[in-house]
């Protein structure tokens, strides 16, 4: 696994040993950061169900002005540390070990808003819809801001939570990536500008 752009392109991330993660391949990091396209510059970022911090690490790299990766598993957490040595990304990040659900509300006490969201739980465990929830309510994402989903295919997930509506999907092979933003932003011609 590398880093596919910018400052830190080409090097080398490490992964946590076995089957309990699953990193995002180059093909679906090459395709999402497509998609977001500038937006990344500068935006605040939040990495949720984090793994080894190659999404974040990857918005680090093309300029994101600062990345909060949040997994449960202090092995994933431990890995996301040894990442951030290997980029010198240290000065623009937070980790913590905490389950997601409970850091959303951490964050939300915090006033914390995010203008990029991603969050690739694993599969078939129903956080989706609760992650998404705890993103609305405790206001998270900065308006104009995208919360992406990385998912199976094979997983429904509801078009609209709360404030949060779909207003793009992508499939790659098995995995797809769902584009949320808040009502207010999607309009017909917000989403076609992105």
């Amino acid at each position: 696994m590398r880093v596919i752009a910018g400052s830190a392109k080409g090097r080398r991330l490490r992964s946590v040993p076995g089957m309990d993660t699953r990193p995002t391949t180059d093909r679906v990091k090459e395709a999402l950061f497509s998609i977001l396209n500038g937006r990344v510059n500068d935006a605040q970022f939040l990495d949720l169900y984090a793994g080894n911090g190659g999404i974040g690490i990857e918005a680090l790299s093309r300029g994101a002005a600062k990345a909060i990766f949040i997994d449960k598993s202090p092995l994933c957490t431990q890995m996301i540390r040894t990442n951030l040595s290997i980029v010198n990304f240290f000065d623009r990040s937070e980790v913590y070990t905490n389950d997601v659900l409970r850091a959303l509300s951490i964050l939300g006490k915090r006033k914390l808003v995010f203008d990029i969201i991603f969050l690739d739980p694993p599969y078939h465990q129903d956080l989706i819809g609760k992650t998404l929830r705890l993103i609305s309510e405790y206001e998270l994402l900065a308006s104009g801001g995208i919360v992406v989903v990385e998912h199976s295919k094979k997983e429904e997930i509801t078009p609209e939570v709360l404030k949060l509506v779909r207003v793009r999907s992508e499939q790659y092979g098995d995995t797809v990536l769902g584009f949320y933003r808040h009502k207010e932003d999607s309009s017909e011609n917000m989403c076609m500008s992105w």
